[in-house]
């Protein structure tokens, strides 16, 4: 088995519902991203996913939540934008970028401090 990964940041702004505290009210966080990929076996180079690669694709999903409201996040219009589900959208969007027959996304973890993270593992492969 092998293992690439990756990690990126955003910043957004955010409240959490029916929280009962402080983080009910309106704030932001830079987030730090981490994305594992994990695969079974190597390209002809001897590669799991280029690494350009997988940043490009993790850039390109940030972009949906960079600099957002994410309550205002279709996605989060029935979920509420806590750090489990910002690492569960940003895996299943990654997932459906990065996932192949030899290769998949396996975990993403969305720190929202530096001393506190989520981490979504989606369905065991």
């Amino acid at each position: 088995m092998y293992e690439v990964k990756i990690v990126s940041d955003f910043a957004a702004a955010h409240n959490l519902r029916n929280f009962r505290g402080r983080c009910e009210n309106l704030h932001g966080h830079n987030w730090k991203v981490e994305v594992v990929v994990r695969g079974d076996r190597l390209d002809d180079a001897g590669v799991l996913l280029d690494f350009g690669e997988l940043k490009q694709a993790t850039r390109d999903v940030l972009q949906l939540v960079d600099h957002q409201y994410l309550n205002d996040l279709p996605y989060f219009k029935e979920r509420n934008p806590s750090s489990e589900y910002i690492a569960r959208f940003l895996f299943e969007n990654l997932s459906a970028r990065v996932n192949g027959d030899h290769r998949w996304v396996h975990s993403v973890s969305a720190w929202e401090s530096k001393d506190s993270c989520a981490t979504y593992y989606g369905e065991s492969r």
